[in-house]
């Protein structure tokens, strides 16, 4: 019980400081997507299933949050979870660069997927690259503050 309490207030967190206070903060005007990285970090930590639910629920209030979204967070948020749980488990060690490692492919992919909708109705420009590696930079700085709190607190209370 305790660690879905642990899990609830960090998942508010994580969406107030992206819904409120990193969606006004536009660098030569990319946003900060940075709730991947949470993903991730919760699935080098955690179980398979564990880490499935968090993005699950965290991809359902990540695409309530988002108007332009109906179930994209939904369906990629638990895939990047399990994806760095298998990853964690198997092939690399569970320390802060591995984490950022995972991050940045996690960021990428989540940019990518935001890109899917835009190019199917407008088709693809070369700024789209631009944005999707602008985006994914911005997102690595804080992504760095969702890797502490799975890998620090959270974890000591199972």
């Amino acid at each position: 019980m305790r660690r879905i309490v642990y899990y609830g207030v960090y998942m508010l967190l994580l969406l107030i400081l992206q819904t409120m206070v990193f969606s006004g903060i536009r660098p030569l005007g990319v946003g900060v997507m940075f709730l991947p990285a949470a993903c991730v970090a919760v699935g080098m930590f955690e179980g398979a299933t564990w880490s499935a639910v968090f993005g699950l629920l965290l991809g359902i209030f990540a695409d309530m949050a988002y108007v332009e979204n109906s179930v994209m967070f939904t369906i990629l948020f638990p895939a990047l979870a399990f994806a760095a749980n298998f990853l964690a488990r198997f092939f690399i060690n569970k320390r802060f660069v591995g984490f950022m490692g995972l991050s940045a492919l996690a960021l990428l992919s989540g940019a990518a997927a935001q890109m899917v909708r835009v190019i199917a109705t407008d088709g693809f420009t070369p700024v789209m690259v631009y944005v999707l590696l602008l985006q994914t930079l911005w997102s690595l700085l804080p992504a760095v503050l969702a890797y502490f709190p799975p890998a620090k607190w959270i974890k000591r209370y199972e």
